[in-house]
């Protein structure tokens, strides 16, 4: 069974827009080891003054490697306007009659 992961970041997200503008190829390889380690599905929200991650990946113990392992990852988040730690959350994915 996979789990969804949500990162969420407190920080300043017109830093963020403007780092994937600018400088956003920077995330491609970090993507792409993830897949690599079982990262199934990658996607970045912006809220008000936060941006949250939300991946799905085969484990929780995949994902931790990978994110405790990573040292690029607290390099992108500070240059991207990422303020504080990150608020890790992982759940146990579950089929349900309604997903899509």
């Amino acid at each position: 069974m996979s789990v969804v992961v949500t990162v969420r970041v407190s920080g300043d997200t017109d830093r963020f827009r403007e780092f994937l503008a600018n400088e956003g190829e920077r995330l491609r390889p970090i993507g792409e080891a993830a897949k690599g380690v079982g990262c199934l599905h990658h996607r970045f929200t912006v809220g008000d003054g936060f941006v949250l991650v939300v991946d799905e990946w085969e484990s929780a113990e995949q994902f931790q490697q990978f994110f405790e392992s990573n040292e690029e990852i607290p390099v992108i988040i500070r240059d991207s306007g990422g303020q504080g730690a990150p608020e890790v959350t992982i759940a146990e994915a579950v089929e349900t009659p309604d997903q899509f």
